[in-house]
């Protein structure tokens, strides 16, 4: 007993000695991530329920948009990041699951919902990219769910979502889409369906020249993840 107790304090002295905080270690090992990366290769138009128990139904799983000067497909540039951001969340010690890691996925959008709910996530996150017919239009915004079926947390996702817009926009400049940047939504299957907090991040306009190649280069790509794994660290 005593040698045991003897070789857990060296390697604390170790850990300590080398900077680690063993407490904050530990927790954040317990802590789950669960990064759904939007859309995939080939959409899937067959309806589902909005949410448990509604009649109203939407498609499974849409194409998404794609860049309008790069000409990469939303799966494609979701999945980029989605891979850094798990990444630079182990690194940090957080436990981390993702909905896909390829494109040729067939994946609802209630599935990846269901995905998350099952790993028990301390915090889903949606990565997803914005269009807009207009080209102008740039900027980076956080949608957060307000529906009735996900009111256990949804004070807890707009927590999250304000840390994230705040922690984004601090590491990429980025504008705020929308004036606000904040986007409360109800109508939104992943969200619907989800019992973790969850929040989904639109890292700017594909529909934008500008944005769109801004979108694609690895140093942007860089500030998004640093910013999103901010927002995960004080939200947690």
């Amino acid at each position: 007993m005593k040698r045991a107790i003897f070789i857990v304090a060296i390697f604390i002295l170790i850990f300590s000695q080398m900077g680690i905080d063993v407490g904050k270690a530990a927790s954040k090992e317990q802590r789950t991530i669960c990064i759904d990366p939007g859309h995939q290769s080939h959409q899937n138009l067959d309806k589902e329920p909005i949410a448990p128990g509604s009649k109203i139904r939407k498609a499974k799983v849409s194409s998404g948009t794609a860049g309008i000067a790069t000409k990469k497909p939303e799966y494609k540039l979701t999945l980029e990041v989605a891979l850094k951001l798990r990444n630079s969340l182990r690194k940090k010690g957080y436990k981390v699951f993702m909905t896909r890691t390829t494109h040729t996925v067939n994946i609802s959008n209630v599935q990846r919902a269901q995905y998350c709910n099952q790993k028990h996530a301390d915090l889903t996150l949606r990565i997803h990219a914005d269009g807009s017919i207009n080209k102008n239009v740039q900027g980076l915004s956080v949608l957060y769910p307000t529906g009735k079926s996900t009111k256990k947390v949804n004070q807890a996702s707009k927590k999250a979502a304000e840390y994230m817009l705040q922690e984004s926009i601090k590491a990429t400049r980025a504008k705020k889409a929308y004036r606000t940047g904040l986007m409360p939504r109800e109508d939104l299957s992943g969200f619907n369906w989800s019992t973790t907090p969850v929040i989904l991040v639109e890292m700017g306009f594909m529909s934008n020249q500008s944005e769109d190649r801004r979108l694609s280069t690895s140093s942007y790509q860089k500030k998004l993840v640093q910013g999103m794994v901010n927002a995960v660290e004080r939200y947690l």
